[in-house]
């Protein structure tokens, strides 16, 4: 009826060519994406079950009884890794996207349930006896394949979590856990093994293009890693002449940073490299001001600070610059 009212009126002249066919045109209505709302939430429900279930072990662990939770552990883990493998695409080494939307969860889901059921099984019935290594180094291994096999960033970050907490038990003999004093060289040069190891792995990563898009990961556990233990490292042989030597360390580790993200125009590492630099470098310059040990050192101090703030704003204004020039 509609139709035929504005046909008549357009035969009688009384609406245009322009404005009759505008009104036939289909009307356009804007997309509204809810693509991250849906991935949230879905995020925020794998973690809602999983604290759920732990709350809900613990507070009924003696009528339950320790083999059932076990049990119903495993059947989730056992559910969602077949379910997994039953839909996954082909393996590849370049990226692989998940096959539907609730796929990375499930998985997400599986390798909680994993690393639970053995967590759980060697602190209830002690499975690996004393080997704390060997507790975390099964989880880390299998944590490594899911995230190549199924192409997952998130069970990626997890394996790395769990390799730097393999490299910390590997080396920590149980009486310096029980005395809680981990002020020693050992535990940072070990960070320090372990952030060459992710470094290196970044470097391999992009160099021979094996899931290139895991070098982010890799790369932003190392910086984070290296840095921090560097800093640490120089300031327990602090009165020690190696103490240089971690420092020209941490100034190499920026040359090659630097490198590298004015190579793939990653204005985030120039980031941490600036700041963790300028951290070092404000180090030394107040080790230096201080040697003094009068009210001079003092307004120095306070000096450096408000012309290396000012300059550290205009350095990362270049830098983001030369990132869009380049």
């Amino acid at each position: 009826m509609g139709a035929e009212f504005y046909n008549d009126l357009h035969e009688k002249g009384l609406i245009s060519d322009g404005s009759f066919a505008r009104l036939n045109e289909p009307q356009m209505r804007p997309n509204l994406s809810v693509h991250w709302e849906i991935r949230t939430l879905l995020y925020i429900g794998v973690v809602l079950l999983t604290g759920g279930l732990g709350l809900a072990v613990y507070e009924n662990i003696d009528t339950i009884g320790h083999t059932a939770v076990l049990t119903l552990i495993g059947l989730i883990a056992g559910g969602s890794f077949i379910y997994c493998f039953k839909t996954t695409k082909p393996f590849s080494w370049n990226k692989v996207s998940a096959p539907n939307a609730y796929f990375d969860y499930i998985l997400l889901l599986g390798c909680i349930s994993l690393v639970s059921f053995i967590g759980y099984w060697q602190y209830q019935y002690h499975i690996f006896g004393t080997d704390y290594g060997l507790a975390t180094l099964i989880p880390m291994v299998a944590l490594f394949f899911i995230a190549y096999y199924f192409d997952h960033l998130g069970i990626l970050s997890m394996a790395i979590a769990n390799l730097a907490v393999w490299m910390g038990l590997s080396v920590t003999p149980k009486a310096l856990l029980l005395q809680n004093d981990f002020d020693k060289a050992i535990l940072t040069n070990t960070y320090i093994v372990l952030a060459t190891i992710l470094l290196l792995a970044a470097f391999l990563t992009d160099r021979y293009r094996f899931k290139r898009h895991f070098k982010f990961s890799y790369q932003h556990y190392g910086v984070h890693t290296g840095y921090i233990a560097l800093l640490a490292g120089y300031f327990h042989y602090y009165d020690e002449y190696i103490a240089a030597v971690y420092m020209l360390t941490l100034f190499l580790l920026s040359a090659l940073l630097y490198t590298d993200a004015m190579k793939n125009k990653s204005f985030y590492f120039l980031l941490l490299l600036t700041l963790y630099t300028y951290f070092a470098l404000s180090c030394l310059a107040m080790r230096a001001l201080f040697r003094v040990g009068d009210e001079g050192a003092l307004y120095l101090a306070f000096f450096y600070f408000i012309g290396s703030a000012l300059g550290l704003i205009f350095l990362l204004i270049h830098f983001n610059k030369k990132l869009k020039t380049a």
